[in-house]
């Protein structure tokens, strides 16, 4: 971690908190985390990537951590969203990047390559559907429904911060099982997802992200782009069911999907290894 470089990045409005390790001068690579973790979520990719000759930048999104909390949901619709990070890749580079994102983050970067493909050479989703893909099917697939139904109580005011904030953060800890499993979270990591928590307007700057649904914030596009990409699926996610990763690849061209086993929906952390292989193994093609 001692070879990342950190900086504030105006983009879109707002300033964001910016990870970044790599040659200057290596394709541009950008990781975009999901809830409710921030730039350190990619900690075991970035130093592979890096080695690899990309130049890799992690923002904290807006909301997040260190970055820039506007206030209001129509702030953190998916329009604006994706802005912030075409505004970050401009300033990086004056060609594509590459665009990585995991859970929300890869909502952002299926919105980018679906709705801006100029800015995006190939994308990476990380047990994240096509978006759109996921509001045809979520009504008509009651398993999904289940496992979604915390984003209704998302929409809640106020009471889900008082929720999420309790008993330090116990519930967001569970999420991702961060003090029960210390072969893969040191205390120091739990330390750091805890102080990213209790930064100011933090939960609720992070929450709006799931209430700008409700405003149509994550509107729905036809889910076909130009963009190639690779789709990468912890089998034992229980926050998002298997068939909206096979129907992703079967309504969007242009990609594929992979299955990891023995890998949940935190399958950045548990398989790093297998991960990082895959995720070079796609970027480095020049075939594609």
């Amino acid at each position: 971690m001692a070879d990342i470089e950190f900086q504030y990045v105006k983009t879109n409005g707002v300033t964001l908190h910016v990870a970044s390790a790599g040659p200057k001068d290596g394709p541009l690579v950008v990781l975009l985390h999901g809830f409710p973790e921030f730039w350190y979520g990619w900690k075991n990719q970035i130093k592979p990537l890096a080695e690899a000759g990309y130049r890799v930048i992690v923002p904290d999104q807006r909301g997040y951590n260190l970055s820039e909390k506007p206030e209001g949901i129509r702030n953190y619709m998916i329009d604006t969203l994706r802005n912030d990070i075409i505004g970050l890749i401009t300033q990086f580079t004056h060609d594509k990047a590459i665009v990585i994102g995991h859970d929300w983050g890869g909502a952002v970067a299926w919105h980018l390559a679906a709705t801006r493909p100029e800015y995006a050479d190939r994308l990476i989703a990380v047990n994240m559907p096509n978006p759109t893909v996921m509001r045809k099917v979520t009504p008509v697939y009651p398993p999904q429904w289940k496992k979604s139904s915390y984003i209704a109580f998302f929409q809640l005011p106020d009471i889900p911060e008082a929720s999420l904030e309790r008993n330090e953060y116990q519930v967001l800890d569970q999420a991702i099982g961060l003090t029960n499993r210390p072969e893969l979270f040191s205390s120091r990591d739990v330390s750091k997802y805890k102080e990213a928590w209790s930064q100011p307007g933090a939960l609720t700057s992070m929450l709006n992200w799931y209430r700008a649904i409700g405003k149509g914030g994550l509107r729905a596009l036809q889910p076909k782009h130009t963009v190639p990409y690779r789709l990468i699926w912890g089998m034992e996610d229980r926050f998002l069911s298997r068939k909206l990763a096979k129907e992703t690849v079967r309504r969007c061209p242009n990609g594929h999907l992979i299955f990891v086993d023995e890998a949940t929906h935190w399958i950045n952390h548990e398989k790093p290894d297998i991960v990082n292989r895959l995720i070079l193994e796609f970027i480095n093609n020049n075939t594609l």
